[in-house]
C-alpha cells in the first residue's frame, strides 16, 4: 500500500460511514446540511409542496420567523374553520402540490404565461371542484365562477408569495400524477378519487420521468425569477411512501423508484445552481441509521419525534446572520391564527383519500 496522500486521505470524519454514520449513530449525526447562503436575520419564507411540507411552516412559525401567509383566513374566523377551509397551511391556498407539473403549471399562471381559466372546473352532482385543488373547500363551491373566483385568489397571492419571500421551499412529493388526455394539463388527484368523474377515454396517468421533473422545476424557477430576481430556491423530498400507486408495480418498488427520481432531480439542481440548495429531510428520516423508528405503525405518517429531528437539523445548519433588511423595533407580532394553526399536529393530505379505494 502507498504512502502517497490520496483524495482521500485528508477528508473529514463526515466523509466516511464509519466515523460519519455507524460510530455518531442515529443521535450524534451533525453537520448533515449547511445553508450555502447567508440569509438577513429577517428573511421570508415562502412554503408549498407535498404534504410534509407543512411541518417546515409549522416549525418556521413557531420559532417566530418570517413565514409569508399571502392568502390569509378572513379577520376573526375561528382556527378550526379556517383550517377545515385549508388556510393558513401553505404561503398561498394551493393545497398540496405533490408533482413539480403542479408547480409549473401554478407558476405560469401566476406569470400569466397560461390563463388562470384553463385548468378544469368539475361539476359533481350540484357542486363545483376546482381540478387544481379539489378539496380545498369541505363541500366544494356553489358554482363553477365562484370556484374560478377562488382559484384566481389564490394565483394572485401565490405571485404575491412569490414577490416576498428571499427563499422558496418546495418539498417533492410524487412523480405519478394524472393529466388530461385532451390538454396534457396535470390534476391534483385522479378524477374520481375526491371529486369529479374518472374517465379512461379522457384521463391518462403520468409516471413523470427524470428529465420531465427536471425541465418542469427548470422552466418554474425560472419563471418565479422574473418575479423577483433575488429569490432562492431550496428543494426537500417528502419521506412519506406513496399512499397507492396506479404504476402497475408493487406500492413498495413503486415508492422507492419515486422517491429515487426526485432525489435525483434535486441532487442535480442544486449541484448545478448556486441559487438552489437541498435539504436532506428524505435522508434523515427514511435512511438506515433511523431503521424506521420515526414512522408511525402504518409506516407512512411521520411521528412527531422524527418530525422534530429533522427540524433540528434543518435550523442548524440555517445561517440567518445576515443584516436585518427591516429594522424594526421589539419583535414582529404573528397573527395569532397562524400560530394556533402552526401548533396542530394534523396534516391536510388529499393524497390518503386513496386509501378508500383499497379492497384490502
Amino acid at each position: 500500500m502507498t504512502s502517497k496522500p490520496t483524495p482521500y486521505s485528508e477528508l473529514p470524519g463526515s466523509a466516511y460511514w464509519r466515523t460519519g454514520v455507524a460510530e455518531p449513530g442515529l443521535w450524534g449525526l451533525n453537520g448533515l446540511w449547511s445553508s450555502r447562503w447567508t440569509l438577513p436575520a429577517d428573511a421570508r419564507f415562502a412554503t408549498y409542496g407535498s404534504c410534509f411540507a407543512q411541518h417546515i411552516s409549522r416549525a418556521l412559525v413557531t420559532r417566530k420567523l418570517a413565514w409569508v401567509n399571502a392568502e390569509p383566513a378572513p379577520a376573526r374566523t375561528p382556527e378550526d374553520i379556517a383550517r377545515l377551509f385549508n388556510y393558513g397551511i401553505f404561503s398561498a391556498r394551493t393545497a398540496n402540490v405533490y408533482t413539480a407539473r403542479q408547480l409549473v403549471m401554478l407558476t405560469k399562471m401566476a406569470c400569466g404565461q397560461m390563463e388562470v381559466a384553463q385548468p378544469e372546473i368539475w361539476q359533481d352532482r350540484d357542486r363545483a371542484y376546482d381540478s387544481l385543488r379539489p378539496a380545498i373547500e369541505p363541500n366544494g363551491f356553489a358554482s363553477a365562477e365562484e370556484a374560478y373566483l377562488s382559484r384566481m385568489s389564490m394565483v394572485r397571492a401565490f405571485r404575491r408569495s412569490i414577490s416576498e419571500a428571499d427563499l422558496f421551499i418546495f418539498t417533492l412529493g410524487l412523480t405519478e400524477g394524472w393529466e388530461s388526455r385532451k390538454t396534457g394539463l396535470a390534476y391534483a388527484m385522479c378524477p374520481g378519487t375526491v371529486a369529479g368523474e374518472f374517465d379512461e377515454a379522457a384521463h391518462q396517468f403520468r409516471n413523470y420521468s427524470f428529465a420531465e421533473i427536471r425541465s418542469d422545476l427548470d422552466l418554474a424557477f425560472a419563471a418565479m425569477r422574473a418575479i423577483n430576481s433575488d429569490l432562492r430556491f431550496l428543494l426537500t423530498v417528502s419521506p412519506v411512501p406513496l399512499t397507492a400507486t396506479a404504476s402497475g408495480q408493487h406500492v413498495l418498488v413503486a415508492t422507492t423508484r419515486s422517491k429515487s427520481v426526485l432525489r435525483a432531480v434535486a441532487g442535480e439542481i442544486a449541484e448545478a445552481d448556486p441559487n438552489v440548495d437541498y435539504f436532506p429531510s428524505y435522508e434523515i428520516i427514511s435512511g438506515a441509521p433511523a431503521q424506521a423508528m420515526f414512522f408511525e405503525p402504518n409506516l407512512r405518517s411521520v411521528a412527531p419525534q422524527g418530525v422534530d429531528f429533522v427540524m433540528r437539523h434543518f435550523f442548524a445548519g440555517l445561517d440567518l446572520s445576515g443584516p436585518p433588511r427591516c429594522i424594526v423595533s421589539g419583535k414582529i407580532a404573528l397573527d395569532q391564527q397562524i400560530e394556533e394553526l402552526a401548533a396542530s399536529e394534523d396534516l391536510v393530505c388529499e393524497e390518503v383519500t386513496l386509501e378508500a379505494q383499497s379492497r384490502g
